[in-house]
């Protein structure tokens, strides 16, 4: 079913929502951007339709509010501990369908990874119903196309945003009673049909090509590139990397919390242990690894599509301007050269 609902009159809708709901999207926060004099444009409450920029893309993922950058998962004293909690209240997220994608994926990494679900992951997960936000052009780093992600069906309401009202399709009975009094009208979002950026995903379908992927040159041209600065995977939808770490009060040694701390697998430190061993020690091997992890791994793993689903966001963090939409046209091209039997040598 879909409505008309003029702006000031979705305001008053919004506002019968957050009676039950806390309602996250796309927000400004002016001078805060990564230059000067730009602004910032990530996920938070909002208040009313104004608060809401459908016109640009967000500077980093809806991923922080079920999965926050800081979370407390327990507390603890001396002789017991205390799990944490959450608020009530059920999440109504604005969303773009590649990130509704995207969220598909971390419920397979925190959920079906293994015999036992993340608690911390699923309890703020399942309190979250879906808003499409339509999304007909996309951006020139975009490439959801590519990664099949420009399309869902899981979503409860949809909308397109015009400038005087907004079109709502209705596909959650919780949601009628709220939109019964509008106009009714006949209403579907549209989805992105192409991109600027084409990228072909590499197939590697045996270990012995996995091997030799592996051994490319063009992993070594990331070492005088890259930084190392994990802006890529923080603004990644499908990154979950995390760290734990104990927190212990300065007025009571015995009393403190743990913390899960998002982290990054392109940080220098990840991979160290005991001992300072390293598995990943170049900027290069954590892009192959990253790299690999998106197009290949995430998929032979659970059997389903690519971790990627090309919302571009990091090709736009990047501060030394790496295109990891490049870099993976990069791998299929050196794929195919190994296929056919010319090496695989390959620098840009």
């Amino acid at each position: 079913m879909g409505y008309l609902i003029e702006n000031k009159d979705f305001d008053n809708i919004l506002n019968l929502l957050k009676k039950d709901y806390k309602i996250y999207a796309p927000k400004r926060f002016e001078k805060r951007g990564r230059y000067s004099d730009t602004d910032l444009i990530r996920y938070d409450e909002i208040k009313s339709l104004k608060d809401i920029v459908y016109d640009e893309k967000s500077d980093f993922s809806p991923k922080e509010v079920i999965y926050p950058i800081t979370q407390a998962l327990f507390y603890f004293t001396e002789d017991e501990y205390r799990e944490s909690k959450v608020f009530d209240k059920k999440i109504l997220l604005f969303v773009r369908a590649c990130d509704i994608n995207g969220i598909r994926r971390l419920d397979t990494i925190f959920l079906q990874n293994g015999d036992t679900e993340d608690i911390y992951y699923k309890r703020l997960r399942e309190k979250v119903k879906f808003v499409l936000m339509e999304c007909k052009d996309g951006w020139d780093t975009c490439f959801c196309v590519s990664m099949n992600s420009n399309k869902t069906d899981n979503y409860s309401l949809a909308i397109r945003f015009n400038n005087d009202n907004v079109m709502v399709e209705v596909k959650d009975d919780e949601f009628i009673d709220i939109f019964k009094d509008k106009k009714e009208i006949d209403f579907k979002p549209e989805f992105v049909k192409s991109n600027p950026k084409v990228v072909h995903v590499p197939e590697i379908d045996n270990t012995d090509l996995l091997k030799k992927v592996y051994d490319l040159d063009m992993w070594e041209s990331f070492n005088s590139r890259c930084i190392s600065c994990g802006a890529c995977t923080a603004a990644c939808i499908t990154c979950s990397c995390f760290n734990t770490v104990d927190l212990i009060y300065s007025e009571n040694a015995n009393v403190g919390e743990r913390r899960r701390v998002q982290a990054s697998c392109m940080h220098k430190d990840f991979t160290e242990m005991a001992g300072c061993h390293v598995f990943r020690k170049t900027a290069g091997e954590r892009m192959r690894f990253r790299t690999l992890h998106k197009v290949y791994d995430y998929k032979a793993r659970f059997k389903t599509e690519n971790m990627c689903v090309g919302c571009g966001r990091c090709d736009e963090r990047c501060p030394e301007l790496i295109s990891f939409s490049t870099t993976i046209n990069r791998l299929y091209d050196a794929v195919e050269k190994l296929k056919s039997g010319k090496g695989g040598s390959i620098n840009e």
